[in-house]
């Protein structure tokens, strides 16, 4: 949590000290508690609320991440592999995007974090102003600077669907127009063949304060439709191939074994129904987790996120009767003796 305050500092401490003391309860070495202990004691330079998850071994850190949401209760484990589902949980919530303010000028093209209000990065596209408003002539001047002032604000929206598009191409899934209606009309245009989700807000553009409340409703709108878009997505998939016994896998047994054949397109994890069940790696040969006994029994959430990791499997948390009552399911890459069910 963030320590804007006197109490916020001093719980802080309280909570990273009892850490401290739950993770030396688990059998952590003292360098281990070290390590931990004093990353978390750092002082985190952003608002609240804040939360910070870090994995380390006997080697070092070997993971730190900041996000900003509030989490009530700590979540200390030492075990053979990283206990991640609580960080995903957390990352599914939060949505990188671009926000394009756009008007005949050009407009304002930025990278947002759905839990940070200021963006990651932000550029002006187009500028072009030249006959950018067009003037009250008449007769052939008219039609004139009426053609070479739409060229201009067409020449500005593409400049701006150039900037949206190179930041599709660095990994953002969503993006969010905003303006003068016939400049946005034009960048949607555009941004047809995308590969990103493209929304148009109802909500004013960059002439108007990027703080504007209608238009900040409009995002927290927008990005909430996204994130349940994608689980609906991912539910109505499982459902459909479940029906068909096609590229599916349930159950720990049978996800663990698509993952040695380098199947698993998408895990999909109850996290709280699938840490109640073990994964023994010598029961799945070929299945590579790295440095981990292969007899020792597995807590089967960390087991098989560490498989989607090692294999660069897409995961996502969703409640076992989303998953026809198992505790984790698969989608498959392709489908082998017609798709594998079971519920354990």
């Amino acid at each position: 949590m963030s320590r804007d305050s006197e109490s916020g500092a001093h719980e802080h401490e309280l909570r990273v000290r009892g850490a401290g003391e739950d993770l030396a309860r688990t059998g952590a070495p003292d360098g281990v508690v070290g390590l931990i202990t004093d990353r978390l004691a750092e002082r985190v330079e952003t608002p609240a609320p804040v939360t910070r998850t870090v994995v380390a071994n006997d080697s070092g850190v070997l993971f730190d991440e900041v996000s900003h949401q509030r989490v009530d209760q700590s979540v200390v484990t030492w075990a053979p592999l990283p206990d991640l589902a609580h960080w995903v949980r957390l990352a599914e919530r939060n949505v990188r995007f671009v926000l394009a303010l756009v008007d005949h000028e050009g407009g304002q093209v930025a990278v947002y974090n759905s839990d940070v209000p200021e963006p990651e990065t932000e550029t002006s596209a187009g500028g072009d102003t030249y006959h950018v408003h067009k003037v009250p002539v008449g007769g052939w001047s008219y039609l004139r600077y009426q053609h070479e002032t739409e060229n201009v604000w067409k020449r500005n929206a593409e400049a701006v669907v150039e900037a949206v598009e190179s930041e599709i191409h660095h990994g953002v899934r969503l993006v969010l127009v905003a303006g003068d209606p016939r400049s946005t009309a034009q960048v949607l245009e555009g941004l047809e063949k995308s590969k990103a989700t493209v929304v148009h807000l109802e909500s004013g553009g960059r002439a108007e304060d990027g703080g504007d409340e209608a238009q900040q409703h409009a995002i927290r709108e927008a990005l909430m439709e996204h994130v349940v878009a994608r689980r609906l997505e991912l539910v109505h998939r499982l459902k459909d191939r479940l029906g068909q016994g096609f590229a599916v896998a349930t159950g720990v047994r049978d996800v663990a074994d698509a993952f040695v054949s380098g199947q698993v397109e998408t895990l999909l994890l109850d996290p709280d129904a699938s840490a109640g069940l073990q994964l023994v790696l010598r029961d799945h040969p070929g299945l590579d987790l790295g440095a981990v006994p292969d007899e020792e029994p597995l807590r089967a959430d960390q087991a098989l996120l560490a498989a989607a990791v090692r294999t660069d499997a897409e995961v996502s948390m969703l409640p076992r009767a989303a998953l026809g009552g198992a505790p984790v399911a698969a989608l498959l890459r392709w489908d082998s003796q017609g798709g594998t069910q079971s519920t354990a």
